[in-house]
């Protein structure tokens, strides 16, 4: 896919879209009287983008990022990430290792880097993460400035209350192949905005291993499922993607519904009032 290409069905404006974000970004902060924002740099395309979107609404000054690897974090990744930093100019930028925080977790419940369920240990991984966002958060009167895209959304691909939790997020009504062009055209290098995801909390972890395919059959599905509201059969016949990639999809959507919804409130308490 060439720069800036998205499918026909997916295009948008580049120029009004960051503009209008760039505004949101502005006026959420401007409303809630803080400093600024901070966020996780990741080395990929989401926080690349979140990251540029926020440098140009507020300006480098105001920017706090953090770098989050782990030991079994992609040295690539933490490379990509000091990319990003460097081509956007940011200045406060924090590099911590979360190994030991995770360590002292996963020994407190009486198990080990080694030995841990790879999705369990990685959630924690994550919310880790997110305990650390809060602080600096706390500390320099910042919201937190959330990552997350649409199709991630949509398909429940994240960690509720981890990566899933965030004061603001400018990438939630994009997909992710048009948060992919949406970088470049910031600025963002090739090499970040086409990354293949990779959220990486266990060694070689890769989105497209864990989802079953890749983002742009994702997209074209999500869609024709969300946007036009077709049946699975009809999108299907629509994009020539198999239906049980489509059930896969449909089933991933509805038993994370609980990851995008409020708080299930339960009945209300019969009160021992006289109503006469």
């Amino acid at each position: 896919m060439s720069k800036y290409e998205v499918p026909t069905y997916l295009e948008f404006d580049l120029e009004r879209t960051s503009e209008d974000l760039i505004k949101y970004i502005r006026l959420h902060v401007a409303n809630s009287g803080v400093n600024g924002v901070v966020l996780g740099i990741s080395g990929g395309v989401d926080s690349a983008c979140a990251a540029a979107l926020a440098v140009r609404a507020l300006g480098v000054e105001r920017i706090y990022s953090l770098i989050l690897p782990d030991r079994e974090s992609s040295a690539e990744d933490v490379r990509d990430s000091i990319l990003v930093a460097d081509v956007l100019g940011l200045k406060n930028v924090r590099y911590i290792d979360i190994t030991g925080i995770v360590d002292a977790y996963l020994k407190s419940v009486g198990a080990s880097y080694e030995e841990a369920p790879k999705i369990a240990k990685g959630n924690v991984k994550v919310r880790s993460r997110m305990v650390l966002l809060y602080y600096f958060a706390n500390v320099y009167n910042l919201l937190v400035l959330g990552t997350s895209d649409l199709s991630e959304y949509l398909l429940g691909f994240f960690t509720k209350w981890g990566d899933g939790a965030a004061d603001i997020y400018p990438l939630i009504n994009l997909y992710k192949t048009q948060v992919r062009v949406l970088a470049e055209y910031l600025g963002i290098p090739e090499k970040i905005s086409w990354k293949p995801s990779s959220p990486g909390l266990w060694v070689g972890h890769k989105a497209k291993d864990e989802l079953g395919v890749d983002y742009d059959v994702i997209d074209r599905v999500l869609y024709h499922l969300v946007d036009l509201g077709l049946s699975p059969e009809v999108t299907s016949q629509r994009t020539g993607i198999s239906l049980s990639i489509i059930d896969n999809i449909v089933r991933r959507i509805k038993s994370t519904e609980h990851k995008r919804g409020g708080i299930p409130l339960p009945p209300k308490p019969h009160l021992n009032i006289n109503r006469s």
